[in-house]
């Protein structure tokens, strides 16, 4: 995929504001395990004011794009649930556009999403915040 759709940029968006929510808890951010999402993030992260600009408007803050390998447990999904519904497709699927179907078969199955990510977002450590009510 060479430039982000607007579904992938709009998941990460909301992606973004489950991040931000999290961050506020005292919470760990959230792990990005859809590789269509993440490449629509890479597009961003090339373009800095882009990314900046993005990360204020949906977060409040500006956050960074940072390598966090893991696999297991996807902890944020009832988070999204609760604010947008189900987990869409997209977020089953990877970078070329092929769905893993027996995982999002088993999300629709049982409500749970274990997975691989290769990333997750941090803050940037700046102090900057737009006010809560901006991205809730």
């Amino acid at each position: 995929m060479s430039t982000a759709t607007t579904m992938e940029l709009d998941e990460l968006g909301k992606f973004f504001k489950i991040t931000a929510r999290r961050i506020d808890a005292g919470e760990t951010a959230p792990q990005m395990f859809s590789s269509a999402i993440d490449a629509a993030w890479h597009t961003l992260v090339a373009d800095p004011a882009a990314h900046e600009a993005f990360t204020l408007q949906h977060a409040g803050r500006r956050l960074a794009h940072v390598e966090s390998n893991g696999n297991g447990f996807i902890s944020w999904v009832g988070a999204y649930e609760e604010a947008y519904g189900p987990l869409p497709e997209v977020w089953f699927t990877d970078a070329d556009g092929k769905v893993d179907t027996a995982a999002l078969a088993h999300y629709r199955d049982t409500g749970e999403v274990w997975a691989e990510w290769d990333c997750s977002p941090e803050p940037s450590g700046d102090d900057d915040l737009i006010p809560v009510a901006s991205y809730l």
